[in-house]
């Protein structure tokens, strides 16, 4: 794998990492193939997503926002084939530092990769990252209610039901209810602005 990356983590099958804009094309190729798996889940997709020229400019920009302590945008690869197809995607957004250290997760897995528990593998090594190295404190993720599999994925993960958003996000034509949850750092850590800065990881 030759990809450029300030982020890179590996579980028993799989590479989590952080690429940058040389990978483009295999994100153009992964939201491509996955387009109706992944519509009925997904807000709207913006304007120019299935072009190597759109995700040129988001992956540099995720990098940067990783490096700033803005999110952490990982892709997962095989292990076995690490110059392979993405396989899917986790991504940690809208970080809020101070009294609060929380940010939101969400993630997609390709079609053809689901089903063997790779999703479960991946978030296990993320979300072990986001609190031990990045240092927040609360992670939020929150699904449609007829998602099931991602309902079962979230508890068996640890995270907590907290409460019910009607009409929360705009999802395939229509304003979607969600379940709220969330998983709290198992060592809580004091806010980093009333503790030394520490170098990241």
């Amino acid at each position: 794998m030759t990809d450029s990356t300030p982020l890179f983590l590996t579980t028993e099958r799989l590479l989590l990492h952080l690429p940058g804009p040389e990978a483009a094309s295999r994100m153009t190729h992964y939201y491509e193939s996955n387009r109706a798996h992944l519509g009925p889940w997904e807000p709207p997709f913006p304007k120019g997503m299935f072009t190597n020229t759109f995700w040129r400019t988001r992956l540099s920009q995720n990098q940067q926002e990783y490096v700033t302590g803005q999110s952490m945008r990982v892709v997962l690869r095989m292990r076995d084939d690490p110059d392979g197809a993405i396989v899917g995607l986790a991504n940690f957004t809208q970080f809020v530092r101070g009294a609060l250290m929380a940010c939101t997760l969400g993630y997609s897995m390709d079609e053809t990769a689901q089903g063997q528990g790779l999703m479960t593998e991946a978030l296990t090594k993320a979300l072990a990252h986001i609190f031990e190295h990045v240092g927040m404190h609360r992670v939020l993720a929150n699904y449609m209610p007829v998602n099931e599999r991602s309902g079962r994925l979230l508890k068996k993960l640890g995270f907590v039901v907290e409460g019910y958003a009607r009409d929360y996000i705009y999802i395939n034509g229509t304003w979607r209810d969600h379940v709220l949850t969330s998983l709290v750092s198992a060592r809580p850590t004091v806010p980093e602005y009333l503790t030394p800065v520490r170098a990241r990881a």
